[in-house]
């Protein structure tokens, strides 16, 4: 979304520019429309009408005395206006109704991931072939939004971006600070960024390492995430890149002689300067949805609003309301709903000094940073090693000012997201309760993401994530669409969503790795370890967000624990499509690494295994696979469609599937007969 200077001055020449009338203490003061024009050609959505798309900027200022801003890391530290305040700007985009009137009152805010914008494709089924897809949420007549929060996205195509001012001490001092950057490359290769290495470059651009020669630079490797460092001698790599055959310094880079091995925990720790205020990209989110919801003016008024964050920015909304940022400057609620997708039990380094908001947790990568912390469970809790107390949803209980709450995970951040630590005490001995203003839904046998269909185990964009077993391919978007739907009847109108469905401790249905049932499948490698919370010493100074040891002390980790698999290799105790309750494959949350890319014996990062059932009695048994086979399960086609039929319906009765989704669901079912039986 950021645009060269010159082009800037042209825009602003010719674009409308919406000048608001704020009260003193108000945190948007304007907002440019770079561009504003109508979606699918002017077509009516229904009722609704057409809708149309902006581009532009929304310019803030936030007052670094207001009690509302004290959790901003370094605000006080960053320049001030006239008045005292901190200014900022962000990208916007929105999709809203030509004709507000005929909207539904409600914003469908996506806390973007990384710069991108999911939830139209996730919901609508859009793509860039059809950017509207079935046009679900514009039909609804919802308002979408997106603004940038994240300083550190990539330099890619329009990603949303916050342009946020950095730190500095008193006289204009530099501030300096240790980072860490870590990676694991998929095959040889002499460079790597020192950013965020997500499916490719799409992660996060770094800081510069200050002083290249300084002594305080240190590279590592190791074999796993829990394995003895060694040094690598300075005089092997260097802060470079290759150019033409030429190695060239480049401070945002680091090279090394003989390149980066497949499957080695790389692991670089560097000092850098002049941190940016990460901590208001969380008040870009609060005030602007503030201003959608008070000011009648606005560029789309709304009278609910509804956040959703998948990933990175589902555990963005956790740190939301963890921190207390629900409240505007003046004290009114701002999220009147919250659907937190597959964030695990994290957080993030969305709030502190030299923070790297796109790092997370992976298996073999972004480990030990400040992501799964305590506490996970949104009611207090009590850490048996050190005694702190508390719970996620403190702040905002405190403030009255609570949203209702989804927190949605797949079975893969069961396995590497730490996400049955949002349920359980931290000890992992006893179910937790959790509060009537939340539910939690184990969205059981998917992966992180929806894989494409027919699955595969190899990406041609991404090479890196080539899999043992083929990727996990149920959809999740109907899941979405009744979740949306659940939560506007909800807020709008009391009208209770289903009550919660994940695995307990208490019926077995999850359980320590030691006691996992998994079916002895032929040809299929398990895996032995998942990823874990540990407890983190970032140093004296870390709950004033300032890091002094990197890489932080681990200390011990907190229990993992996985949903039980029953006879058929798919997870028990969640909310399942009629792809689990009607099988014809094992649906798992964990994908092992292929032996070419380096540990073969670990997990893929987000993928999941679809495993086909044999497809008869005979070839079962000449494989040895213990699950039964197709023509064991169904006589034919038609049996198996009529089960699959009632198993959507059941979830139509539950509300967990909208009644106008059961025909594309079924016709998902028939292409999935065809994949496996071949007929």
């Amino acid at each position: 979304m950021r645009l060269p200077s010159t082009r800037i001055a042209c825009v602003v020449a010719t674009t409308i520019l919406f000048l608001l009338a704020l009260a003193a203490d108000a945190h948007v003061t304007r907002v440019e429309i770079i561009s504003r024009s109508d979606l699918a050609n002017g077509n009516a959505f229904g009722p609704v009408g057409p809708y149309e798309k902006i581009v532009g900027r929304v310019y803030f200022a936030v007052d670094p005395a207001n009690a509302h801003n004290r959790q901003i890391v370094d605000l006080d530290k960053a320049d001030h206006n006239a008045q005292g305040q901190v200014e900022f700007f962000a990208d916007l985009y929105i999709l809203r109704p030509k004709d507000m009137n005929k909207g539904n009152g409600a914003v469908l805010f996506e806390v973007s991931n990384r710069g991108g914008r999911g939830i139209d494709r996730l919901a609508n089924g859009a793509s860039a072939a059809d950017p509207e897809g079935d046009g679900f949420l514009m039909r609804q007549g919802y308002t979408i939004a997106w603004v940038g929060w994240e300083f550190d996205v990539a330099e890619q195509g329009d990603r949303l971006k916050l342009s946020s001012p950095v730190a500095h001490d008193p006289g204009g001092k530099e501030i300096h600070g240790l980072l860490r950057s870590d990676f694991t490359p998929a095959r040889v290769i002499e460079d790597m960024p020192l950013g965020h290495f997500l499916l490719g470059p799409a992660g996060g651009k770094s800081y510069p390492v200050d002083d290249a020669a300084s002594p305080k630079n240190v590279l590592t490797v190791r074999d796993t995430p829990e394995g003895p460092r060694r040094t690598i001698p300075r005089s092997q790599w260097s802060f470079a890149h290759s150019v033409d055959g030429r190695v060239v310094a480049d401070p945002r880079f680091i090279h090394i002689d003989g390149g980066f091995q497949p499957g080695k925990i790389y692991e670089v720790v560097y000092e850098a300067k002049n941190p940016v205020v990460a901590g208001l990209g969380l008040a870009s989110v609060r005030d602007f949805l503030s201003y959608l919801k008070y000011d009648s003016q606005s560029v789309a008024p709304a009278k609910r609003a509804y956040a959703v964050g998948i990933s990175q920015s589902g555990r963005f909304l956790r740190h939301f309301l963890y921190q207390d940022f629900n409240a505007d400057e003046k004290g009114r609620q701002v999220m009147d709903g919250v659907i937190a997708h597959v964030a695990g039990a994290g957080r993030g380094s969305f709030n502190h000094r030299f923070a790297q908001p796109s790092r997370d947790a992976q298996p073999l990568s972004s480990i030990f940073f400040p992501t799964d912390l305590f506490p996970f469970t949104d009611l207090p809790e009590t850490d048996p090693e050190t005694g702190d107390t508390g719970g996620l949803l403190d702040a905002v209980y405190q403030a009255h000012d609570a949203p209702k709450i989804f927190f949605t995970n797949t079975s893969y951040e069961y396995w590497g997201r730490a996400a049955a630590l949002i349920h359980t005490s931290p000890d992992g001995v006893v179910d937790a309760k959790i509060s009537e203003n939340v539910r939690i839904y184990l969205l059981a046998g998917l992966q992180h993401f929806t894989a494409g269909f027919p699955p595969q185990k190899y990406s041609p964009n991404n090479p890196d994530a080539t899999a043992q077993q083929r990727y996990n391919p149920n959809p999740v978007q109907y899941f979405w669409r009744a979740l949306i739907t659940d939560m506007d009847e909800w807020v709008k109108n009391g009208t209770e969503p289903p009550a919660s469905r994940y695995p307990n401790i208490a019926d077995g249905t999850l359980i320590p790795l030691s006691k996992w049932n998994f079916p002895p499948i032929p040809g299929v490698n398990k895996p032995h370890e998942a990823n874990v919370a540990w407890r983190l010493d970032f140093g004296p100074q870390w709950k004033q967000g300032i890091v002094s040891i990197e890489p932080p002390r681990a200390g011990k980790a907190f229990p993992v624990l996985v949903p039980q698999s029953d006879a058929n290799g798919n997870d028990e105790g969640g909310v399942s499509l009629p792809e689990l309750q009607v099988p014809l494959a094992s649906y798992t949350g964990w994908n092992l690494r292929d032996p070419s890319i380096g540990a073969g014996d670990l997990r893929l990062s987000f993928y999941g295994s679809f495993i086909p059932f044999a497809k008869t009695l005979a070839e079962r048994q000449k494989s040895g696979d213990p699950r039964l086979s197709v023509a064991e399960r169904y006589s034919s086609r038609d049996e198996y469609l009529g089960k699959f039929a009632e198993a959507a319906m059941k979830l139509v009765h539950e509300r967990f599937l909208l009644r106008e989704d059961v025909p594309a669901l079924l016709e998902r079912g028939k292409r999935e007969w065809e994949e496996v039986v071949g007929q």
